[in-house]
Protein backbone atom coordinates (compact mmCIF):
# COMPACT_ATOMS: atom_id res chain seq x y z
CA UNK A 1 0.00 0.00 0.00
CA UNK A 2 1.11 3.41 -0.76
CA UNK A 3 2.37 5.89 1.78
CA UNK A 4 0.15 8.26 0.59
CA UNK A 5 -3.06 5.72 1.52
CA UNK A 6 -1.71 4.85 4.35
CA UNK A 7 -1.17 7.94 6.64
CA UNK A 8 -4.00 9.66 8.23
CA UNK A 9 -4.57 13.43 7.94
CA UNK A 10 -3.32 15.50 10.65
CA UNK A 11 -5.75 17.43 12.11
CA UNK A 12 -7.26 20.74 10.78
CA UNK A 13 -5.22 19.67 7.53
CA UNK A 14 -7.06 18.17 4.42
CA UNK A 15 -5.60 14.95 2.62
CA UNK A 16 -4.89 16.85 -0.22
CA UNK A 17 -2.84 19.57 1.58
CA UNK A 18 -1.16 16.84 3.42
CA UNK A 19 -0.35 15.11 0.39
CA UNK A 20 1.65 18.28 -1.31
CA UNK A 21 3.02 18.15 2.18
CA UNK A 22 4.85 14.75 1.99
CA UNK A 23 5.80 15.34 -1.46
CA UNK A 24 7.40 18.73 -0.99
CA UNK A 25 9.42 17.30 1.77
CA UNK A 26 10.23 13.87 -0.25
CA UNK A 27 12.11 16.77 -2.99
CA UNK A 28 13.67 18.74 -0.14
CA UNK A 29 15.17 16.05 1.76
CA UNK A 30 15.27 13.70 -0.20
CA UNK A 31 13.18 10.07 0.72
CA UNK A 32 14.67 6.50 1.31
CA UNK A 33 14.42 3.61 -0.89
CA UNK A 34 11.81 2.27 1.24
CA UNK A 35 9.37 5.42 1.48
CA UNK A 36 10.01 5.54 -2.93
CA UNK A 37 8.95 2.21 -3.48
CA UNK A 38 5.97 2.64 -2.14
CA UNK A 39 5.17 6.00 -3.79
CA UNK A 40 6.31 4.48 -7.28
CA UNK A 41 4.37 1.50 -7.10
CA UNK A 42 1.15 2.01 -4.90
CA UNK A 43 -1.00 -0.90 -4.03
CA UNK A 44 -4.01 1.17 -4.58
CA UNK A 45 -5.43 4.76 -6.41
CA UNK A 46 -7.79 6.77 -4.38
CA UNK A 47 -10.76 7.99 -7.43
CA UNK A 48 -11.69 11.00 -6.45
CA UNK A 49 -14.70 11.20 -8.92
CA UNK A 50 -17.38 13.85 -7.84
CA UNK A 51 -15.95 14.40 -4.37
CA UNK A 52 -16.20 18.29 -5.38
CA UNK A 53 -19.90 18.33 -4.36
CA UNK A 54 -19.47 16.65 -1.34
CA UNK A 55 -22.66 15.00 0.05
CA UNK A 56 -24.72 16.17 -2.92
CA UNK A 57 -23.06 13.54 -5.10
CA UNK A 58 -25.17 10.93 -3.64
CA UNK A 59 -28.07 12.80 -5.43
CA UNK A 60 -26.59 12.34 -8.52
CA UNK A 61 -26.42 8.40 -7.82
CA UNK A 62 -30.30 8.18 -9.28
CA UNK A 63 -29.88 9.89 -12.47
CA UNK A 64 -27.01 7.62 -13.39
CA UNK A 65 -28.38 4.66 -12.37
CA UNK A 66 -31.45 5.69 -14.70
CA UNK A 67 -29.31 6.81 -17.17
CA UNK A 68 -27.33 3.14 -17.25
CA UNK A 69 -29.87 1.02 -16.91
CA UNK A 70 -31.84 3.03 -20.05
CA UNK A 71 -28.66 2.72 -22.10
CA UNK A 72 -28.25 -0.81 -21.06
CA UNK A 73 -31.65 -2.40 -21.96
CA UNK A 74 -31.47 0.16 -25.61
CA UNK A 75 -28.63 -1.33 -26.81
CA UNK A 76 -29.76 -5.03 -25.33
CA UNK A 77 -32.76 -4.51 -27.49
CA UNK A 78 -31.43 -3.62 -30.66
CA UNK A 79 -28.75 -6.46 -30.17
CA UNK A 80 -31.87 -9.34 -29.83
CA UNK A 81 -33.73 -7.70 -32.37
CA UNK A 82 -30.58 -7.85 -35.19
CA UNK A 83 -30.15 -11.57 -33.93
CA UNK A 84 -34.39 -12.54 -33.82
CA UNK A 85 -35.81 -10.45 -37.07
CA UNK A 86 -34.79 -11.91 -40.45
CA UNK A 87 -35.26 -8.24 -41.82
CA UNK A 88 -32.26 -7.11 -39.89
CA UNK A 89 -29.70 -10.09 -41.40
CA UNK A 90 -27.67 -7.50 -43.33
CA UNK A 91 -24.35 -6.27 -42.71
CA UNK A 92 -25.43 -2.67 -42.04
CA UNK A 93 -27.10 -4.44 -39.07
CA UNK A 94 -24.56 -7.20 -38.54
CA UNK A 95 -22.07 -3.50 -37.66
CA UNK A 96 -25.01 -1.93 -36.04
CA UNK A 97 -25.37 -5.10 -33.06
CA UNK A 98 -21.14 -5.34 -32.72
CA UNK A 99 -22.00 -1.62 -31.95
CA UNK A 100 -24.52 -1.87 -29.78
CA UNK A 101 -22.52 -4.35 -27.81
CA UNK A 102 -19.37 -2.24 -27.39
CA UNK A 103 -21.58 0.80 -26.18
CA UNK A 104 -22.82 -1.79 -23.70
CA UNK A 105 -19.28 -3.01 -22.99
CA UNK A 106 -17.44 0.33 -22.82
CA UNK A 107 -20.07 1.71 -20.07
CA UNK A 108 -19.81 -1.39 -17.44
CA UNK A 109 -15.63 -0.80 -17.09
CA UNK A 110 -16.58 2.40 -16.02
CA UNK A 111 -20.29 2.92 -14.93
CA UNK A 112 -20.22 0.24 -12.10
CA UNK A 113 -17.77 1.14 -10.46
CA UNK A 114 -18.59 5.26 -10.74
CA UNK A 115 -21.80 4.64 -9.00
CA UNK A 116 -20.67 2.84 -6.57
CA UNK A 117 -18.12 5.02 -5.31
CA UNK A 118 -21.00 7.83 -5.30
CA UNK A 119 -22.56 6.02 -2.24
CA UNK A 120 -19.02 4.38 -1.03
CA UNK A 121 -16.61 6.74 1.91
CA UNK A 122 -13.52 5.95 0.37
CA UNK A 123 -13.43 5.28 -3.26
CA UNK A 124 -10.11 3.37 -3.67
CA UNK A 125 -9.18 0.85 -6.95
CA UNK A 126 -6.61 -1.38 -6.63
CA UNK A 127 -3.38 -0.85 -8.83
CA UNK A 128 -4.25 -4.19 -10.54
CA UNK A 129 -8.08 -3.46 -10.94
CA UNK A 130 -6.87 0.87 -12.58
CA UNK A 131 -4.78 -1.01 -14.96
CA UNK A 132 -7.52 -3.52 -16.24
CA UNK A 133 -10.02 -1.20 -16.66
CA UNK A 134 -7.63 1.46 -18.31
CA UNK A 135 -6.83 -1.25 -20.76
CA UNK A 136 -10.93 -2.42 -21.72
CA UNK A 137 -12.32 0.91 -21.57
CA UNK A 138 -9.64 2.25 -24.09
CA UNK A 139 -9.69 -1.15 -26.06
CA UNK A 140 -13.54 -1.35 -26.54
CA UNK A 141 -14.13 2.32 -26.98
CA UNK A 142 -10.74 2.23 -30.45
CA UNK A 143 -12.74 -0.75 -31.71
CA UNK A 144 -16.24 1.31 -31.79
CA UNK A 145 -14.64 3.66 -33.76
CA UNK A 146 -13.38 1.39 -36.39
CA UNK A 147 -17.07 -0.62 -36.18
CA UNK A 148 -18.41 3.04 -37.52
CA UNK A 149 -15.98 2.78 -39.93
CA UNK A 150 -17.15 -0.35 -40.95
CA UNK A 151 -20.67 0.98 -41.11
CA UNK A 152 -19.73 3.92 -43.65
CA UNK A 153 -18.01 1.58 -45.72
CA UNK A 154 -20.66 -1.02 -46.07
CA UNK A 155 -22.98 2.63 -46.56
CA UNK A 156 -20.68 3.52 -49.46
CA UNK A 157 -20.34 -0.09 -50.96
CA UNK A 158 -24.43 -0.11 -51.01
CA UNK A 159 -24.89 3.45 -52.76
CA UNK A 160 -22.19 3.76 -55.19
CA UNK A 161 -21.93 -0.60 -55.94
CA UNK A 162 -25.65 -1.38 -54.97
CA UNK A 163 -24.94 -4.10 -57.84
CA UNK A 164 -21.53 -5.24 -56.16
CA UNK A 165 -23.05 -5.08 -52.65
CA UNK A 166 -23.88 -8.93 -52.18
CA UNK A 167 -19.85 -9.36 -53.54
CA UNK A 168 -18.34 -7.26 -52.05
CA UNK A 169 -19.95 -7.24 -48.57
CA UNK A 170 -20.66 -10.80 -48.36
CA UNK A 171 -20.87 -12.74 -44.66
CA UNK A 172 -16.82 -13.55 -45.07
CA UNK A 173 -15.78 -9.92 -45.37
CA UNK A 174 -18.00 -8.59 -43.23
CA UNK A 175 -16.77 -11.11 -40.56
CA UNK A 176 -12.97 -10.51 -41.18
CA UNK A 177 -13.60 -6.27 -41.00
CA UNK A 178 -15.47 -6.69 -37.13
CA UNK A 179 -12.81 -9.11 -36.35
CA UNK A 180 -10.20 -6.76 -37.54
CA UNK A 181 -12.26 -4.06 -35.37
CA UNK A 182 -12.02 -6.24 -32.14
CA UNK A 183 -8.30 -7.34 -32.23
CA UNK A 184 -6.15 -4.36 -33.74
CA UNK A 185 -7.31 -2.67 -30.64
CA UNK A 186 -6.56 -5.06 -28.13
CA UNK A 187 -3.33 -5.84 -29.35
CA UNK A 188 -2.33 -2.67 -29.11
CA UNK A 189 -3.32 -2.28 -26.23
CA UNK A 190 -0.96 -4.36 -24.82
CA UNK A 191 2.24 -2.18 -24.72
CA UNK A 192 0.04 1.02 -23.63
CA UNK A 193 -1.03 -0.65 -20.80
CA UNK A 194 2.33 -2.47 -19.89
CA UNK A 195 4.11 1.27 -19.68
CA UNK A 196 1.74 2.52 -17.47
CA UNK A 197 1.98 -0.27 -15.14
CA UNK A 198 5.90 0.42 -14.87
CA UNK A 199 5.61 4.02 -14.51
CA UNK A 200 7.06 5.52 -11.24
CA UNK A 201 4.07 7.39 -9.26
CA UNK A 202 5.23 9.10 -7.03
CA UNK A 203 2.84 11.94 -7.08
CA UNK A 204 0.90 9.78 -4.96
CA UNK A 205 -2.36 8.07 -6.05
CA UNK A 206 -5.14 10.21 -6.06
CA UNK A 207 -6.42 10.19 -9.24
CA UNK A 208 -9.35 13.61 -9.78
CA UNK A 209 -11.63 11.49 -11.78
CA UNK A 210 -14.36 8.73 -11.73
CA UNK A 211 -11.92 6.08 -13.40
CA UNK A 212 -8.63 5.45 -14.36
CA UNK A 213 -8.41 7.95 -17.61
CA UNK A 214 -5.30 8.12 -19.14
CA UNK A 215 -3.92 12.01 -18.35
CA UNK A 216 -4.89 11.86 -14.64
CA UNK A 217 -2.37 8.98 -14.34
CA UNK A 218 0.44 10.53 -16.38
CA UNK A 219 -0.04 13.63 -13.97
CA UNK A 220 0.79 11.24 -11.11
CA UNK A 221 3.95 9.51 -12.58
CA UNK A 222 7.40 11.58 -11.90
CA UNK A 223 9.13 9.48 -14.75
CA UNK A 224 9.66 10.87 -18.53
CA UNK A 225 6.42 10.59 -19.99
CA UNK A 226 7.12 11.81 -23.41
CA UNK A 227 7.43 8.88 -25.42
CA UNK A 228 4.11 7.61 -23.91
CA UNK A 229 2.51 10.38 -24.74
CA UNK A 230 3.87 10.53 -28.51
CA UNK A 231 2.58 7.13 -28.23
CA UNK A 232 -0.67 7.88 -27.23
CA UNK A 233 -0.91 10.29 -29.87
CA UNK A 234 -0.18 7.86 -32.29
CA UNK A 235 -2.38 5.06 -31.39
CA UNK A 236 -5.08 7.92 -31.09
CA UNK A 237 -4.21 8.97 -35.40
CA UNK A 238 -3.92 5.21 -35.79
CA UNK A 239 -7.58 4.11 -34.61
CA UNK A 240 -9.83 7.42 -34.07
CA UNK A 241 -8.86 9.79 -36.82
CA UNK A 242 -7.66 7.19 -39.63
CA UNK A 243 -11.42 5.60 -38.93
CA UNK A 244 -13.26 9.32 -39.15
CA UNK A 245 -10.78 10.05 -42.44
CA UNK A 246 -12.37 6.39 -43.96
CA UNK A 247 -15.66 8.03 -42.47
CA UNK A 248 -15.26 11.25 -44.09
CA UNK A 249 -13.85 9.61 -47.84
CA UNK A 250 -16.78 6.99 -47.58
CA UNK A 251 -19.70 9.89 -47.33
CA UNK A 252 -18.00 11.89 -49.64
CA UNK A 253 -18.23 9.59 -52.26
CA UNK A 254 -22.07 8.96 -51.10
CA UNK A 255 -23.40 12.68 -51.33
CA UNK A 256 -21.32 12.97 -54.49
CA UNK A 257 -23.73 9.67 -56.02
CA UNK A 258 -26.85 10.72 -53.96
CA UNK A 259 -26.82 14.30 -55.65
CA UNK A 260 -26.45 13.15 -59.37
CA UNK A 261 -30.01 10.91 -58.15
CA UNK A 262 -32.55 12.85 -60.34
CA UNK A 263 -35.78 12.46 -58.29
CA UNK A 264 -36.39 13.82 -55.10
CA UNK A 265 -37.46 10.65 -53.21
CA UNK A 266 -34.49 8.79 -54.67
CA UNK A 267 -31.86 11.12 -52.87
CA UNK A 268 -34.35 11.60 -49.38
CA UNK A 269 -34.60 7.33 -49.55
CA UNK A 270 -30.55 7.37 -50.17
CA UNK A 271 -29.93 9.64 -47.46
CA UNK A 272 -32.32 8.00 -44.81
CA UNK A 273 -29.99 4.83 -44.54
CA UNK A 274 -26.87 7.08 -43.15
CA UNK A 275 -28.76 9.54 -41.11
CA UNK A 276 -29.04 7.85 -37.74
CA UNK A 277 -25.09 6.87 -38.65
CA UNK A 278 -23.93 9.87 -39.57
CA UNK A 279 -25.51 11.03 -35.89
CA UNK A 280 -23.67 8.35 -34.11
CA UNK A 281 -20.65 9.41 -36.30
CA UNK A 282 -20.89 13.04 -34.88
CA UNK A 283 -21.82 12.76 -31.43
CA UNK A 284 -18.72 10.18 -30.50
CA UNK A 285 -16.02 11.87 -32.44
CA UNK A 286 -16.51 15.16 -31.52
CA UNK A 287 -16.26 14.66 -28.03
CA UNK A 288 -13.16 12.04 -28.38
CA UNK A 289 -11.21 13.99 -30.52
CA UNK A 290 -11.57 16.71 -28.42
CA UNK A 291 -10.61 14.54 -24.97
CA UNK A 292 -7.73 12.26 -26.62
CA UNK A 293 -6.67 13.36 -29.88
CA UNK A 294 -3.71 15.85 -28.39
CA UNK A 295 -0.60 15.29 -27.09
CA UNK A 296 0.16 15.98 -23.74
CA UNK A 297 -1.12 15.23 -20.22
CA UNK A 298 -1.76 19.03 -19.41
CA UNK A 299 -5.63 18.94 -19.68
CA UNK A 300 -8.56 20.77 -17.70
CA UNK A 301 -9.45 18.21 -15.59
CA UNK A 302 -12.92 19.16 -15.08
CA UNK A 303 -13.34 19.73 -18.25
CA UNK A 304 -11.91 16.50 -19.48
CA UNK A 305 -14.39 14.44 -16.36
CA UNK A 306 -17.21 16.18 -17.83
CA UNK A 307 -16.62 15.35 -21.49
CA UNK A 308 -15.83 11.42 -20.49
CA UNK A 309 -19.10 11.54 -19.06
CA UNK A 310 -20.92 12.34 -21.74
CA UNK A 311 -19.24 9.91 -23.67
CA UNK A 312 -19.51 6.88 -21.00
CA UNK A 313 -23.14 7.45 -20.01
CA UNK A 314 -25.30 10.03 -21.62
CA UNK A 315 -24.19 8.72 -25.59
CA UNK A 316 -24.91 5.06 -24.89
CA UNK A 317 -28.33 6.68 -23.37
CA UNK A 318 -28.89 8.72 -26.18
CA UNK A 319 -27.85 5.81 -29.56
CA UNK A 320 -30.64 3.88 -29.41
CA UNK A 321 -33.42 6.17 -29.22
CA UNK A 322 -31.39 7.42 -32.76
CA UNK A 323 -31.31 4.46 -33.84
CA UNK A 324 -34.61 4.03 -33.83
CA UNK A 325 -36.04 7.20 -34.66
CA UNK A 326 -33.67 7.37 -37.61
CA UNK A 327 -33.86 4.46 -38.88
CA UNK A 328 -37.47 3.49 -40.81
CA UNK A 329 -36.52 -0.78 -40.73
CA UNK A 330 -36.15 -0.90 -37.36
CA UNK A 331 -39.26 1.14 -36.57
CA UNK A 332 -41.15 -1.10 -38.62
CA UNK A 333 -39.41 -4.18 -36.73
CA UNK A 334 -40.51 -2.71 -33.60
CA UNK A 335 -43.44 -2.16 -34.72
CA UNK A 336 -44.02 -5.59 -35.84
CA UNK A 337 -43.06 -7.26 -32.37
CA UNK A 338 -45.29 -4.95 -30.84
CA UNK A 339 -48.50 -6.09 -32.39
CA UNK A 340 -47.34 -9.75 -32.14
CA UNK A 341 -46.90 -9.11 -28.57
CA UNK A 342 -50.88 -7.42 -28.51
CA UNK A 343 -52.30 -10.38 -30.45
CA UNK A 344 -51.85 -12.85 -27.00
CA UNK A 345 -53.72 -10.20 -25.29
CA UNK A 346 -56.38 -9.95 -27.63
CA UNK A 347 -57.13 -13.70 -27.43
CA UNK A 348 -57.63 -13.62 -23.61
Amino acid sequence: MSLVSQSRPKAGISRREQLKQTTWCLEAKGPSPWIMANLSHPSEFVLLGFSSFGELQVLLYGPFLVLYLLAFMGNTVIIVMVIADSHLHTPMYFFLGNFSLLEILVTMTAVPRMLSDLLAPHKVISFTGCMVQFYFYFSLGSTSFLVLSDMALDRFVAICHPLRYGTLMSGAVCARLVGAAWAAPFLAMVPTVLSRAHLNYCHGNIIDHFFCDNAPLLQLSCSDTSLLEFWDFVMALAFVLSSFLVTLVSYGYIASTVLQIPSASGRQKAFSTCGSHLALVFIGYSSTIFLYVRPGKAHSVEVNKTVALVTSILTPFLNPFILTLRNETIKAVLQEQMQKLKRPHRAL
